[in-house]
C-alpha cells in the first residue's frame, strides 16, 4: 500500500478519536483536544495528496479513500456540531446532502470514464469547512471562554459555518452544472 494512502486510512481512523474526544468529558478541554485531532487530519487531506501527485503515487483506491476521509471527517465533525448546539441541524444536513449528490455524481461519471477533478470551489468549501469547524469547537474552550478571543472566535466561527454553508451549495450546483448532460444522459 503506497503512503498516501497509508496517511488516507489514518485520517479515517482518527474520525473515531475525533469523536470520542468531542463528546468526552475533559473538564472544559474537550473542544481543545478534538480541535486538535480535527486540525491534524485535515492537514493529512492536502499532506496524502501532495505526496500521491509528487510521487507519482495517485491510485485507483486513493481516489476512493480521499473523498470518502473528507467526508467522513466533516460528517462527524457536523453532527457532534449540532448534538453540542453550537450549529443548526439543518446546516449540517444541507452540508452533508451536498457531499453525498456530489459523491454520488461522481460514481456515475467513473462508470462513464470521466474523472471529476476538485473545483476551485470545491476546495474553498472544504477550507472554510474546516476553519468554520475549528472556530466552533474553540471559542469555548478553558483559557479562550469569557475573554475577548473567545467572542471573536465565536462571531468568526458563526460568519465561516454561513460563509462554508453557502459555497458548500454553491460548489454542489457548480458540479451538477459541469455534468448536467452525462446526468441528463444517465435519466
Amino acid at each position: 500500500m503506497s503512503l498516501p494512502n497509508k496517511i488516507t486510512l489514518v485520517r479515517i481512523a482518527l474520525v473515531p478519536l475525533f469523536m470520542l474526544f468531542a463528546l468526552a468529558d475533559f473538564h472544559g478541554y474537550e473542544g481543545i483536544f478534538a480541535a486538535v485531532i480535527f486540525a491534524v487530519a485535515a492537514f493529512t487531506d492536502g499532506l496524502d495528496g501532495h505526496i500521491a501527485r509528487s510521487r507519482n503515487q495517485i491510485t485507483t483506491l486513493g481516489k476512493f479513500l480521499d473523498p470518502l476521509a473528507d467526508k467522513l471527517l466533516v460528517s462527524a465533525a457536523l453532527i457532534i456540531l449540532v448534538e453540542l448546539g453550537k450549529i443548526s441541524s439543518w446546516i449540517a444536513v444541507i452540508i452533508i446532502c451536498r457531499e453525498f449528490a456530489v459523491t454520488g455524481m461522481r460514481t456515475i461519471a467513473v462508470k462513464e470514464g470521466v474523472v471529476i477533478a476538485a473545483s476551485i470551489w470545491g476546495k474553498l468549501k472544504t477550507v472554510t469547512q474546516i476553519f468554520a469547524i475549528l472556530c466552533l469547537l474553540l471559542f469555548d474552550a478553558p483559557g479562550i471562554v469569557g475573554t475577548g478571543l473567545g467572542s471573536v472566535i465565536a462571531v468568526l466561527g458563526t460568519i465561516l459555518i454561513w460563509l462554508a454553508l453557502a459555497v458548500t451549495i454553491f460548489s454542489g450546483v457548480d458540479y451538477f452544472l459541469k455534468c448536467k448532460d452525462m446526468i441528463l444522459k444517465e435519466m
